[in-house]
């Protein structure tokens, strides 16, 4: 009897029908799974919590470790074109046959344990790079900390690299709620780093109760931009002149200093040379944070899908000067403060363009472009799908305007795909 071979895209399918429930935050069905695994347990566990720039974090400090010769093991969410950017091993996405075999694996192993999306992915990503024998591991949090999939593994150190109102529903409507929820990565007597210069008093807390090491930015550790270059210091290291990260923003270098104070409190100090730190800093590429692209226009693209990320972003948009005006398509998701966002967005946009993201949850284009417009007291124009929304913004704009599409990972993929193809 011949096996047919099951895709990659029908897999990740079945994913979404075997839990009732898109996210269901706890630990108990990835633990059971985990143990009837049996994985060898890595060298060394990095985990990387908070509301923004985990992406950016994770990049960075894979970077640094492959630099230095470690074999490095990545997992991300959510991806923004395919999959495979989720499970990374040395810099490189897992094809899609070696997702797969873990997939069936886990499915052999998982005796009805109703298992999310997120958590059957977290499970095939640590599977993967058992298998393929790495040495480090960093892993992304998904939502939250304490009870997401990734806190099963037992970490060397960790990151939390700011705390912002976001998944409100899941985590708790105000700083302190979900400062506790991220603190759940804190262990006994393990470095925990908080990249954030303004820290809740919630991590202090938490930091005491959990008897965890927490080293602090501005305190245990601080950075200064100089120009065209930055600064930086630990417990027991200074640097002056290193050159900047290639990814964009004066917020990058609050995530870069993290990544140096996780390297010094996890006794890896030997990594911490400032042409090895330049020339890594300068390597990492990541699609989606604040990517200028020329495809028949200006376009910027960037995922921020908070307040405090738009607050960023906006912040990023004044520093970059231009000529002309900003367009943007704004997409967002049911459970995204809209009104939050558009509010630091506003005085940097010109004319607005709703449209839906490409996901169920979703707010539908014409109620989007009615709270942008009552937010930003300026007119929304609504599209009914992205290419019109692009089409209908390169229509309004000229050489020396610029188009932004923001709002949710669920836009950006799908307009990064559509500018790819138009350049």
């Amino acid at each position: 009897m011949t096996t047919v071979a099951v895709a990659l895209s029908d897999w990740l399918a079945k994913l979404e029908t075997i839990s009732s429930k898109e996210i269901d935050l706890g630990l108990d069905r990835v633990v059971r799974v985990l143990e009837r695994l049996a994985l060898p347990r890595a060298a060394r566990v990095f985990h990387i919590a908070g509301t923004n720039g985990k992406g950016s974090t994770v990049a960075m400090l894979e970077s640094l470790l492959r630099h230095n010769g470690f074999r490095v093991g990545c997992y991300t969410s959510p991806h923004i074109l395919r999959f495979n950017e989720r499970i990374r091993i040395d810099g490189v996405e897992v094809p899609d046959e070696d997702i797969i075999a873990a997939f069936e694996q886990i499915e052999a192993l998982r005796d009805g344990e109703a298992l999310t999306y997120f958590e059957f992915g977290t499970l095939a990503a640590l599977l993967v790079f058992a298998k393929a024998r790495v040495d480090t591991l960093v892993l992304e949090v998904g939502l939250g900390g304490r009870l997401d999939a990734v806190n099963a593994v037992e970490p060397t150190a960790g990151i939390i690299t700011n705390i912002a109102l976001d998944h409100c529903e899941w985590l708790g409507d105000n700083i302190a709620a979900i400062a506790v929820e991220k603190a759940g990565i804190m262990r006994s007597e393990k470095p925990v780093i908080f990249s954030a210069r303004e820290m809740p008093p919630a991590i202090i807390d938490r930091a005491a109760e959990t008897g965890a090491k927490l080293l602090a930015a501005g305190r245990d550790f601080d950075w200064h931009a100089e120009g065209d270059t930055w600064s930086w210091r630990g417990a027991t290291h200074s640097f002056e002149g290193l050159a900047r990260p290639s990814l964009a923003g004066e917020h990058q270098l609050a995530n870069a200093s993290g990544v140096l104070a996780l390297i010094e409190a996890a006794g890896l100090e030997g990594l911490l040379k400032p042409g090895t730190i330049s020339a890594s800093l300068q390597r990492v590429r990541l699609e989606g944070r604040l990517q200028k692209i020329s495809a028949n226009g200006n376009w910027i693209v960037d995922v921020a899908h908070n307040p405090d990320a738009a607050r960023v972003l906006a912040a990023a948009l004044r520093a970059d000067a231009h000529a002309g005006q900003t367009v943007a398509i704004l997409g967002m998701l049911d459970d995204k403060d809209v009104e939050g966002v558009v509010a630091h967005l506003a005085g940097e946009v010109d004319h607005w363009i709703a449209v839906a993201a490409d996901s169920q949850r979703a707010i539908g284009a014409d109620e989007l472009g009615r709270r942008v417009a009552n937010a930003s007291n300026a007119a929304c124009l609504v599209a009914d799908s992205l290419v019109a929304a692009m089409d209908r913004a390169q229509e309004l704009t000229n050489a020396d305007d610029r188009v932004l599409v923001t709002g949710s990972f669920y836009l950006v993929g799908p307009a990064l795909n559509q500018l790819y193809s138009r350049r």
